[in-house]
C-alpha cells in the first residue's frame, strides 16, 4: 500500500471492526462486497475479493448466480467483469 495510514486503517477498521460486526456473517458480507465492487467496475478490488469470499465459504455455484444477477440488475458489463475475475478462480477449485 502506498499510503501506510490507509493499510492500517483497512486493517485495524475495516477487517478489524467492521467485517467482525454480528448483523452479517462473513460469507454474506463477501457477497455483497462482490457484488458492490463488480457494479463500481473495480476489478483489482473484486479479484481480492472473489478470492476472500471463496475462503469465507462462497461457493462457485453462487458465484455464478451473482454474475448473472448482476448482469441484470447493474448491467451486463458487472456481470461479465465478475465472471472474468471468478472464472479462473472457480476453474482452479475444479
Amino acid at each position: 500500500m502506498a499510503i501506510p495510514q490507509l493499510g492500517r486503517l483497512r486493517e485495524d477498521v475495516l477487517y478489524g471492526d467492521v467485517w467482525k460486526q454480528p448483523e452479517l456473517n462473513p460469507r454474506d458480507r463477501s457477497l455483497v462486497t462482490v457484488a458492490l465492487l463488480a457494479a463500481q467496475g473495480r476489478p483489482d478490488e473484486l479479484q481480492t475479493h472473489v478470492k476472500l469470499a471463496i475462503t469465507n465459504g462462497v461457493k462457485p455455484d453462487e458465484l455464478r448466480g451473482l454474475a448473472v444477477q448482476l448482469a441484470f440488475y447493474a448491467g451486463w458489463p458487472a456481470g461479465m467483469a465478475l465472471g472474468k475475475v471468478a472464472l479462473p478462480l472457480l476453474e482452479a477449485k475444479k
